[in-house]
Parts: C-alpha cells; structure tokens; sequence
C-alpha cells in the first residue's frame, strides 16, 4: 500500500504506486494517476483527468487538475499531464484544459513552480523552467525548456516564451518573448540578452556570441521582422557552431502569433 496519511481522502479508483506519499488531510480524486516517488503534502487536492509522473514533491495547500476558469468549460473530461521531478510549492494552481484547444494542460520535467503560482488552461510548460511566486499563465500559454518567469508576472492568453529567455520581475507579458531574451517591465521591453542564464547552461563564447548577434539583427539594426528573419537564416551559415541556436530562434519567429516583444 501507498504511504496515505489515514485522514487523506482517496479515491479507491484512483492509481497511485505503492511509493507515493500522501500527507493528512489531502483529497484525491478517481481519475488520478501519481507515479512512484511521488510525495503529496497535506491540504492537496489532486482532482480531474490528472497524471503525474515520478518523483514529484507537491506542497500543502496545491489545487491540481481543478476545472479550468474558461466561462465556455462543461465539465468535458479535459486533462492535466505534469512530468517527473517537477517542485510545485505552496497553493500552487493547476488546471485542465478546454476542447477548444488540445484539451490537456502539460507541465514538463524538472520544473520548480514556487508558492501561489498559476497555470491556465490548455498551457504547454517545458522543461527546467522556474517559475517565481505569484506568476500567472493565462490560458494557451507555451513556456520553452529554461526560461524563467519572474515574481507578479502576469503572461496574457496565448502568448509564447521562447527557451532561455528571462522574465522580470512584476512584468505584463502581451507578446511573444524571443528565446534567449531578457525582458522586462509594463509596458515590456526587451532589455538585452540573458547571458547569465546561458554561461550557468554551459554555453560557450561563440554561441553567445550567435545569441548577441541574433540580438542586434531583431533590435538593434532598424530591420522589418522579414529582413531579420532572412539575417538570422544567414547568421547560421557563418556561424555553425551555433547552427542549433540560430534554428531554434527561426522557429520561433515562424511560429510567433501575437507579435514580438520589443
């Protein structure tokens, strides 16, 4: 049997390894999964179309997998998918997402999501991406592996945050975040580079020197977005080492959908 606090509350149908942990006073409902070593703290509730994978350290006072805040939701069996190794902290909130979208919100690997933080229907989280108290995804929003969202930040429906971008603190999110920026402010502004998150992720001198330069071609040069786009397609040409930087900010620039931050 699972280590469950005799007054949690679990469902018998839902499937929890033998390995989780379950403190006082937690609810979990019938349509959960918890893979092994997983621990749940007290006052968790754990509810909805919910899978969480292994060795998860969940914090008292979580909602995970609650219906989502969209005025459109019926109650359709939507799910929440949260990965391995992920910290979630004190009243975190983490919702289901709408058949108007992909009907699943997904959390990644390896992610540390600190107290009162929120996670909107239908978001997509990627990997090793932190998440300061207090910041909010709107529903739809896609957070790349390594970024990190300051303290009061507030990201709108829809936007997208691009890998090894940086956000600061208390700052209104309305449009895309290319990867590897550092941003902040109301309105937002794009402040330079996130060198310190890239030197802590083992880059090394030449492709920071890749991401400076994809920098000063979006920011610096006076360019329309399309003649950017084209430099960056040519910066991988002259730059190989940093081929997989350059492709990885083409990309996102293809994929941006409300405009980028500026």
């Amino acid at each position: 049997m699972s280590a469950i606090h005799p007054t949690a509350i679990v469902d018998p149908k839902a499937e929890l390894d033998s390995s989780v942990e379950v403190g006082p006073y937690s609810v979990i409902g019938p349509n959960v999964k918890i893979a092994a070593g997983t621990t749940v703290a007290a006052h968790v509730v754990i509810e909805g179309h919910t899978s969480i994978g292994r060795d998860n350290r969940i914090f008292q006072f979580g909602s995970i997998g609650a219906a989502n805040q969209d005025k459109k939701y019926r109650g359709e069996p939507t799910r929440l998918v949260i990965g391995d190794r992920n910290t979630i902290r004190e009243f975190v909130t983490l919702h289901v997402g709408t058949v108007q979208d992909k009907a699943v919100t997904t959390i990644g690997d390896d992610n540390w999501i600190m107290a009162y933080s929120h996670v909107g229907h239908d978001c997509v989280v990627g990997n090793n991406v932190t998440m300061a108290n207090n910041s909010t995804l709107g529903g739809h929003v896609e957070i790349g592996d390594w970024v990190t969202v300051g303290g009061l930040v507030g990201l709108h429906q829809f936007v997208k945050v691009g890998a090894h971008a940086m956000i600061g603190f208390a700052s209104a999110v309305s449009q895309d975040v290319p990867p590897f920026m550092l941003v902040d402010g109301n309105p937002l502004a794009v402040r330079g580079v996130n060198v310190i998150g890239l030197r802590r992720r083992d880059f090394s001198p030449e492709r920071i020197a890749a991401v400076r330069q994809m920098h000063k071609i979006l920011y610096r040069e006076g360019r329309t977005l399309e003649d950017a786009k084209a430099a960056i397609a040519a910066l991988a040409r002259e730059m190989p080492e940093a081929a997989g930087d350059t492709a990885l900010m083409s990309e996102f620039l293809a994929g941006a959908t409300r405009g980028i931050a500026r």
